[in-house]
This record gives C-alpha cells, sequence and structure tokens, in this order.
C-alpha cells in the first residue's frame, strides 16, 4: 500500500460513468511530492516518510527551510563532518510550502530521499481518506454552529431569540459541563473525510477525482491517503 500524497483543491465538477450515470466529484491536484526524509527506528524512534508540495521560491525560504532540501555549508556542518558524523542526506529539490509525513509498518517504506511520488501511486488503490481544513467561519452563535433551533417567538420572550438558553444546572453539579454546545470559533479546523470513492485518475495532468464533497476551499492544501477503513 503507498504512502499518502499531498495537493491542493482544484474545486467541484460532474462526470458521467461508464453507466452513464452522472456523478459529482471533487478534482484534487496531488504531486509531485518529493522525499525529503525517511525516519527510522535507529535514528528517531518510529518509521515514516516525510514528503513535500509545492515548490516555494528561494528568496521568500529561510535558510533552514532551504537547508532542509539542499546542503548548505556552515561551522556546525563543517564541525559534524569533521568529527565523523553522518549527515543525513538531503533531497536536492526546491523548498517545500506543505511538508507533513506518513507513518510506515516495520517493514520499511522502500522510498528514498529525493525520490518524487506522484498521483500513479494510487492507480490501483479504490478507496481514499482525505484530510483538509475546513472553510473559518469566525465566531459564531449557536443556531448557526450547531444548528440550534433557539428561543420561541411567543408572548414574554424578548430579544433572546437566538440565545443558547440554559447550560448547566442549579445546585447539583453547580458547574458547566465539559463539552457544552456554546457560541465560538466555527471552521477552520482539520477535518477528515473517510472512504471516498476514486473516481478517475488523470496522470498526465497529477489529477485524482474523488466522488463527493472534500473540506476547504478552492486552492487550499489537502492530504490523501489510502482509506483503512473496511467494508
Amino acid at each position: 500500500m503507498p504512502v499518502g500524497l499531498l495537493g491542493r483543491k482544484i474545486g467541484m465538477t460532474q462526470v458521467y460513468e461508464a453507466a452513464g450515470n452522472v456523478v459529482p466529484v471533487t478534482v484534487l491536484e496531488l504531486g509531485p511530492c518529493p522525499v525529503l526524509q525517511v525516519r527510522t527506528v535507529e535514528r528517531d524512534g518510529y518509521e515514516a516518510v516525510q514528503i513535500g508540495f509545492g515548490d516555494k521560491p528561494r528568496r521568500l525560504a529561510t535558510r533552514s527551510e532551504r537547508g532542509h532540501v539542499a546542503e548548505i555549508s556552515s561551522k556546525r556542518r563543517k564541525a559534524r563532518t569533521e568529527s565523523g558524523v553522518a549527515l543525513l542526506e538531503k533531497a536536492g529539490c526546491e523548498p517545500q510550502r506543505f511538508v507533513r509525513e506518513f507513518r510506515v509498518d516495520g517493514e520499511g517504506c522502500g522510498l528514498a530521499v529525493g525520490e518524487v511520488l506522484t498521483v500513479s501511486h494510487f492507480a490501483e488503490v479504490p478507496h481514499v481518506d482525505v484530510v483538509a481544513t475546513s472553510k473559518g467561519r469566525g465566531t459564531a452563535g449557536v443556531m448557526k454552529r450547531h444548528n440550534f433551533s433557539g428561543q420561541r417567538a411567543s408572548h414574554g420572550v424578548k430579544k433572546v431569540h437566538r440565545h443558547p438558553g440554559s447550560i448547566g444546572q442549579s445546585a447539583d453539579p453547580s458547574r458547566v459541563l465539559k463539552g457544552t454546545r456554546m457560541a465560538g470559533q466555527y471552521g477552520n479546523a482539520q477535518v477528515t473525510i473517510r472512504n471516498l470513492r476514486v473516481v478517475r485518475i488523470d496522470e498526465e495532468a497529477g489529477l485524482m477525482l474523488v466522488h463527493g464533497a472534500v473540506p476547504g476551499p478552492t486552492g487550499g492544501y489537502v492530504l490523501v491517503r489510502p482509506t483503512n477503513k473496511k467494508d
């Protein structure tokens, strides 16, 4: 099973299947994703693959971002080399805008630093999980945030029609329970949509079409991985 890929959301459209059915799909641009680092148990305590997406101009990248993907001379690097310390291999690519890690099993991933992953790695994957950040809607009340019905619009209810009402008990337990739904920040949170069916893959354009909607705005970053949900 391949590791996941990084990309961005292009938008939604609809396509015809072979049976003639029209299905709504979300178009995702995935890759190319260079392998930046390969974590090992001996060095890092766990096994994972770190990949990136989206080249960042060098003039906008910090020195640490450039040094993460390419060799940059420094006093520390020179001292470690002279002392015989094995330095990490660099990918030799441009600094990346979106970087994430994927855990792998104990048998290893078979990937090397500098290798480039494309959407073709999902050619045999029927369903995927998509992780994205939902649209931020700012501070919202309980009716918009939690779909509360609000107070009654009858005689005696004065200017509290959109209020939440009671939030707890009186003497026992004399406190507000944790997790009580109230007004607050709505959206701008990580959301995972599981078990989306892969409708089509365009390897030349680096596009994947998945059945259904994906969180986030058009152009937002997404993380796609093979689903572990069993039917």
